[in-house]
């Protein structure tokens, strides 16, 4: 046996975890984390299992208005601490599909509230590592069920997250009605309007963060802004605040159309109309002052 080959893996590996430490300790204090085993996760989950090898394409700014011209740059190497950072970082990047910033992705599981024993629907789970995340979060006693509606990311994140028993990935929009319930949803693409089988699966005292985004031509078709949401369903039903703006890929096969051009225009009216949002109501009623955004089947009011 070579020793001295030995020796040097041994300190690589445990240079690695000091590098995931940090990682995790530093989007903690961005991101202003508050769930002990979500801090826990980042540090153990190997982000670069969840990615194509290296050198990585990465993303070099923050706006997705130009969707078509994203400024990227390559990491000089293919050493996995490159990806230990606060960065956004291409699982396709001839298609430009990226795996999300981890600050802004983990302040959202952060408001999940998640706890040991959990069960976690993941809706857009790309190679999986955000999934992977939830899973370390609830750990082997809780349940997660991510979707993927892109076949070939789908099995991918199947075979990345084969080692997380309680972790089931499933190739499908996750339009269809649930047999079971979820204490916590993360979607984790944009969409016009949270879909009845997502809000049917909620279970009391559920949360969901969910991204309600419109499209424009000049943003190319697969890229929306918008706000996202988080949805509590309580004792009186389900209430709903604003917690930021959003840029994110729009969900596939779930999206109306009508729907798109009205949350464009009530993004126009500005932050006073929308963060005085309280609730969405999925009783029938008409239309009034009080609605923000009146939908067919639901809507989110300010009453």
């Amino acid at each position: 046996m070579n020793m001295s080959n030995t020796s040097n893996t041994s300190s690589e590996s445990s240079h690695l975890t000091d590098y995931r430490r940090f990682f995790a300790e530093e989007i903690e204090a961005v991101a202003k984390l508050r769930t002990p085993a979500l801090v826990e996760a980042l540090a153990a989950v190997p982000r670069e299992r969840f990615l194509p090898p290296g050198p990585w394409t990465v993303l070099a700014g923050n706006d997705f208005m130009a969707a078509d011209s994203l400024w990227t740059m390559t990491t000089p190497d293919s050493d996995p601490r490159r990806v230990y950072h606060n960065i956004v970082v291409a699982i396709d990047a001839a298609r430009q599909l990226f795996n999300g910033q981890p600050s802004t992705l983990t302040a959202w599981i952060d408001l999940l509230a998640l706890v040991p024993g959990a069960r976690v629907l993941h809706v857009g789970s790309g190679l999986g590592y955000y999934t992977a995340l939830l899973a370390q979060s609830v750990g082997s006693s809780g349940r997660v069920v991510a979707y993927e509606v892109d076949e070939l990311l789908a099995a991918e994140a199947r075979q990345n997250l084969a080692y997380m028993s309680w972790v089931e990935v499933r190739h499908g929009d996750a339009s269809a009605a649930f047999a079971e319930t979820f204490d916590a949803i993360l979607v984790n693409a944009g969409v016009t309007h949270p879909l009845e089988a997502w809000l049917d699966a909620l279970a009391a005292h559920g949360r969901m963060i969910v991204p309600l985004t419109s499209t424009m031509p000049a943003m190319g078709t697969h890229i929306g802004k918008g706000l996202a949401w988080l949805l509590t369903n309580g004792d009186t039903g389900l209430a709903a605040r604003v917690i930021g703006l959003v840029s994110i890929y729009s969900a596939l096969g779930v999206r109306d159309d009508a729907l798109n051009e009205k949350l464009g225009k009530a993004m126009m009216t500005g932050p006073g109309r929308w963060q005085a949002v309280t609730r969405l109501r999925r009783d029938p009623h008409e239309p009034s002052a009080s609605c923000w955004v009146h939908m067919p089947r639901c809507c989110l009011t300010r009453a």
